[in-house]
């Protein structure tokens, strides 16, 4: 399918009813992993690119990508077996 780019990322989620207070503290605490220069090199080479967010903004982006994927299964026709 045209204007599609395949990619590998991998997020870090919590148990739906994790305190919010919890799931800030360990946002914070990740990002400021990936902000390291030392861990930013260490994914860079396996070609890793960090993307720090919030996890509104990591909820939005499985959103998306579901979506994108979604279209993709219909428009090949996959299914279940």
């Amino acid at each position: 399918m045209p204007g599609y780019e395949v990619t590998i990322w991998y997020g870090i989620v919590a148990p739906k009813n994790t305190p919010p207070q919890v799931v800030a503290a360990l946002n914070k605490a990740l990002n400021a992993g990936l902000a390291d220069p030392n861990v930013k090199a260490r994914l860079a080479e396996g070609s890793g690119v960090p993307m720090p967010m919030s996890s509104g903004e990591l909820g939005k982006f499985m959103a998306d990508d579901t979506e994108k994927w979604r279209k993709v299964i219909e428009f090949a026709g996959v299914s279940a077996e």
